[in-house]
């Protein structure tokens, strides 16, 4: 077990660390952008609003070659191992103002049997992706992304009582993820309309998002019937909602299906219990 105290280089403790090892972060705000490459660490804060890792990239942040962040660059944090815990603690992306920045995400998960409680992770658009990469953003990204981010590979995620705060899109991916007990929470935004998830699975994955006994609530400001539960940012996307609460910002058609696309036809989104009014191909699980 090794003490960690905000005057430290989390970034350099996160990859001098050794395999297994518990690193017990003291309150405080620790600003610093950094990735975990260490397998079957455990990474404890002192609670969620008193340990705080954040950092403030944005898709338009323009890199020392000129050329722009995009979404997958702007992570505060990201964790590229496998078996990794994380308990209470926050992880930010401060940069706001998504409507001129771009996207903004504080959390990517690219390993298997990741476990997260008690957390919460705040930002705008793209809070937290789940990985890995849509084939097609695999395949574009050579060159471009770091090999560890590019990987096709199974990863399964868990959070459990966790508050997950967002805009546009603010949770997505690939990943096979559980959200049990969760508070998913929309933000107000200039842009009226929002999605909390937007999952990209393919068409031969079984498993994609679940949200179960989840809680969708909303701050100040959002207006009512102005958040769709998930929208398919790939053709097959794959999201489950089983015994989740919803406020009434919500819409009640409960889904969208991606702009002027057809995903309408492919996109896998269950609900249990059914609620009505909504969209005719959102799907039960009875």
């Amino acid at each position: 077990m090794k003490n960690i105290t905000n005057s430290d280089d989390l970034g350099e403790i996160f990859s001098s660390a050794a395999p297994g090892e518990e690193l017990i972060l003291a309150p405080g705000e620790y600003r610093v952008k950094s990735m975990v490459t260490v397998p079957g660490l455990t990474i404890r804060g002192a609670g969620a609003e008193r340990t705080r890792i954040v950092w403030g990239d944005y898709a338009k942040k323009l890199d020392e070659k000129g050329v722009e962040y995009n979404t997958f660059r702007t992570w505060t944090l990201a964790v590229c191992a496998d078996g990794v815990t994380m308990t209470d603690l926050a992880v930010e992306n401060d940069a706001l103002s998504p409507e001129k920045l771009g996207q903004e995400v504080a959390l990517t998960v690219y390993g298997d049997d990741f476990k997260m409680e008690r957390c919460r992770l705040s930002s705008t658009q793209d809070t937290l992706f789940l990985g890995p990469l849509p084939r097609d953003l695999i395949e574009r990204y050579d060159g471009f992304l770091p090999d560890i981010l590019r990987r096709d590979v199974r990863c399964r995620q868990r959070f459990e009582n966790c508050l997950i705060e967002g805009t546009v899109d603010f949770i997505f991916g690939c990943g096979e993820a559980v959200f049990e007990n969760c508070e998913i929470r929309s933000l107000s935004d200039a842009r009226g309309t929002g999605y909390a998830a937007a999952p990209a699975h393919p068409m031969e994955d079984e498993e994609g998002f679940l949200f179960r006994r989840c809680r969708f609530t909303c701050s100040p400001g959002v207006g009512e019937g102005s958040i769709y539960l998930a929208r398919p940012w790939r053709d097959y996307g794959l999201a489950k909602f089983v015994d989740c609460q919803y406020s009434p910002h919500i819409s009640p058609l409960g889904f969208d299906k991606w702009n002027d696309t057809d995903r309408d036809r492919t996109a896998r989104f269950y609900e249990s219990p059914s609620v009505p009014g909504r969209v005719k191909w959102t799907k039960s699980l009875i």
